[in-house]
């Protein structure tokens, strides 16, 4: 690891910046988003300081150890794919948090909304940097967190949070298999390395595991990219503030799976499985967004259908891996990029000063918003892959990557028609005519919501106009590390009268008839289909609907307001649960010949089974819990019979403090006998699991002790307490050193019900204060009226 090579430390940097960043919006005030800016841009130009090192085939590795043990580190890696998305990541987040000050100035949650934002980044530069399986699966699982916060950002909305919910269960379920699909493929690989498993990929392709580890991590990547049946969540997540769409739902999260695939490519990649199953999810992605689009008015929805258009069609052009397919994957990549995040962030323009996004309740806004009609026009050009637009160069390029596939050429090209035709509804339709029509006056929107969109819209034209100017340096370096091997390519803006300039002339001529035909197609759609929940979306309600049935269904079942339920159900299933495990495999194997003790121990035990009798008879609750301290001072003693003095000394304060505490409480109790809360049956149910599970516990005990002794353990301990803890105590540190999470877990399972004990207490007790007060103010008046006397 060279010195000067410090990647992680960029991406620790930005979770660092992202705690500061509320205490840094209360210093710098409306100035925040400027200041929070530097972050990104300083990122971008050390992620460009690289440039050339990529560009010439290196690849810069750093590798920090974190649980060598288990084959887990917090490796980075920058080459050509990682490069591109990290640079979009970091430069498209410096034009989103300038946004943000603008479009959120004045709102009390925007220190909150930074810390979320910024943490999201530094997410996202970790899932495109990791070299390492597992530390992927965090930043990606932290990805899905912080959008789902993101999202439900106006919590005080049901809207908000339901499609929050939505997009956490579909992205973070998806991410579960994905974590198991990467454990398979580490175990398959001998490593969790990702540029490891990339250097021999047949020995992962030809493992009987493949399928499995295609399907596991497929599906994570396809609930992220929100690929059809999973595409629902995208257009519902639009209940976000605009600086989180432009963000997350054009450039970054839902571009984390176009990442998985295309970074895994080499290795579970070339094989039919992989190509039926990308190149079929995105095509039904493209030809469902590209219908459900045409239902749609509001601009943001627009674009997030436009959004799964694009893509579908990163995933399709993943799918079909030929060099041409690949390189033009990169490319469209690129120019969604620079074309989506502008006309998100001036929908969001539009409706901050304009009061509306619905395109068919505004007009005229170019007369008073020039700026950010001029932004929309170029990156509205490019996104319906006009000329002289980096859109056209990327578009170009995919129809000649899928030349050798007709059917997947035709859905291209009919998803692109509609693509002209959101562009129409976005990019021109609000802001043409004489007349200005909107909710409320409008007028241009302040710099800070302009610049970024503008500078993102003309780095479209220029690289329209000079496509080389990335194509040796970025394009080509990000093809090799998908395909594993070099395939130069050149980037023209004009190649002549091609077959793919046909297809693009097609297109557009398609997405005229579109727009000359959209609203008695539009209207005829929304009549017939308004209120209607079908396909993916119906079956996602249903299954939430029903999940939800059945949580009711068990609570009322197992979670009754009886304690004594409770324990019953908790009891019975343990001690069958456990009977049948133990039997089913033959562990209860034992020998019931035992030397004989000393008479000492049989009084103890003739002590225990008196106060357990004892117990069971009691009529009254403060015997019998009297009783069950007996019983356990007993076991206290065995213990010191057996050399154990300190868990006889922990037993021993543990058993008075149960029953000086339940003492207390039952004074509390009306009174009655123990026979008055029960009936037979109850009583016979709580024995019968009684005496199981005695006997069961009693069986497991005599199983274990029969069993040959293993001192591995024991001889581990010794010899590791001092020189690994410090501790000469093996007890003590085995709590508080080996297991010291589970320690810490006990001991904030203790705390949290400590609280919630006291809670309830403080609860009971405020409660009965103020039925004495009233019942004390309501003799005084009685009295003073005379009623006392």
């Amino acid at each position: 690891m060279p010195g000067g090579d410090r990647v992680l430390i960029a991406v620790l940097l930005a979770f660092g910046v992202a705690l500061a960043a509320p205490v840094i919006v209360r210093v710098a005030g409306d100035r925040s988003g400027w200041v929070l800016a530097l972050l990104p841009a300083g990122i971008t130009a050390y992620l460009l300081s690289h440039g050339s090192r990529v560009a010439a085939g290196e690849s810069i590795v750093e590798r920090v150890a974190w649980v060598s043990a288990l084959d887990i580190h917090l490796s980075m890696r920058l080459d050509g794919l990682s490069l591109v998305f990290a640079l979009m990541i970091a430069g498209i987040g410096t034009a989103i948090v300038i946004y943000a000050g603008g479009y959120l100035r004045g709102d009390r949650q925007l220190p909150r909304f930074y810390l979320l934002l910024l943490a999201f980044m530094a997410a996202m530069l970790g899932v495109v940097l990791s070299d390492n399986l597992i530390s992927l699966f965090v930043f990606w699982e932290l990805t899905s967190i912080t959008s789902y916060f993101l999202v439900g950002y106006k919590h005080e909305d049901e809207t908000s949070r339901k499609s929050a919910l939505q997009a956490l269960l579909v992205t973070a379920g998806g991410g579960l298999a994905m974590l198991a699909g990467f454990l398979i493929l580490g175990l398959v690989g001998g490593t969790f390395e990702i540029s490891e498993l990339l250097s021999d990929p047949e020995a992962i392709r030809g493992h009987e595991a493949y399928l499995a580890i295609l399907l596991l991590v497929g599906l994570g990547a396809l609930t992220k990219s929100a690929q059809w049946p999973f595409h629902f969540w995208l257009p519902n997540a639009m209940a976000a503030p605009t600086p989180v769409s432009a963000y997350l739902h054009s450039a970054t999260m839902v571009k984390a799976g176009v990442y998985l695939l295309a970074r895994l490519s080499p290795a579970l990649g070339g094989t039919p499985a992989w190509f039926w199953l990308l190149t079929l999810a995105g095509a039904a992605t493209m030809l469902a967004a590209g219908s459900l689009a045409l239902l749609q008015r509001d601009s943001k929805r627009l674009l997030a259908y436009s959004t799964l258009i694009a893509l579908g069609t990163l995933v399709m052009l993943i799918g079909v891996g030929t060099p041409g397919a690949i390189s033009a994957m990169i490319v469209f990549l690129v120019g969604h990029a620079l074309y989506k995040a502008p006309l998100f962030m001036v929908a969001g323009s539009v409706d901050h000063e304009a009061g509306s996004r619905d395109v068919t309740a505004l007009r005229g806004l170019g007369r008073v918003m020039p700026i950010t009609w001029i932004t929309a026009l170029v990156a509205g050009l490019s996104a319906g892959g006009l000329p002289p637009l980096f859109g056209f160069v990327a578009k170009e390029l995919a129809y000649e990557g899928l030349f050798e596939n007709p059917l997947l050429l035709g859905a291209l090209i009919a998803a692109s028609a509609v693509m002209v035709l959101i562009v129409y509804l976005v990019a021109w339709r609000p802001f043409a005519g004489r007349e200005i029509h909107a909710p409320s006056a409008p007028h241009e929107a302040p710099l800070s919501m302009w610049l970024g969109p503008a500078l993102l819209a003309a780095g479209g034209a220029v690289l329209g106009f000079a496509p080389w100017l990335i194509g040796d340096s970025l394009m080509v370096p990000a093809a090799a590390a998908v395909l594993g091997e070099l395939h130069p390519f050149r980037l023209y803006l004009w190649h002549g009268f091609t077959l793919a300039l046909g297809l693009s002339a097609v297109t557009v001529a398609l997405g005229v008839v579109l727009v000359w035909r959209w609203r008695p197609v539009h209207d005829a759609l929304r009549s017939r289909t308004l209120g209607w929940t079908f396909g993916p979306v119906g079956g996602y309600d249903a299954l939430m609907a029903g999940l939800v049935r059945f949580a009711a269904w068990q609570t009322r079942v197992l979670q009754s307001d009886d304690l004594r339920h409770h324990m019953t159900i908790i009891l019975g299933f343990t001690v069958a649960l456990t009977g049948l495990t133990a039997t089913f495999r033959g562990e209860l194997a034992f020998d019931l010949r035992h030397e004989a003790g000393y008479f000492y121990e049989y009084i103890v035990l003739v002590l225990v089974g008196a106060a357990a009798i004892s117990a069971l008879r009691a009529h009254s609750r403060l015997v019998a819990i009297t009783s069950l301290g007996v019983a356990g001072f007993g076991i206290a003693i065995v213990f010191v019979f057996f050399a154990a003095p300190d868990l006889a000394i922990t037993q021993f304060l543990v058993e008075t403090l149960i029953v000086i505490i339940v003492a207390l409480v039952l004074i509390r109790l009306p009174r009655g006998s123990l026979r008055e809360t029960s009936n037979g049956s109850v009583r016979a149910i709580a024995g019968t699991i009684a005496v199981a599970g005695g006997a069961l516990f009693t069986v497991l005990t005599l199983a274990v002790t029969a069993l040959p002794f293993d001192a591995s353990l024991t001889t581990f301990f010794e010899a590791e307490s001092y020189p690994a803890a410090q501790g000469r105590n093996i007890v003590n540190v085995i709590l508080v050193d080996f297991r010291a999470i589970d320690t810490l877990g006990e001991i904030t399972v203790l705390a949290v019900a400590a609280s919630g004990a006291y809670a309830l207490l403080r609860r009971s007790f405020g409660r009965r204060r103020d039925d004495v007060d009233t019942e004390d103010r309501s003799d005084r008046v009685h009295v003073e009226r005379g009623g006392g006397a």
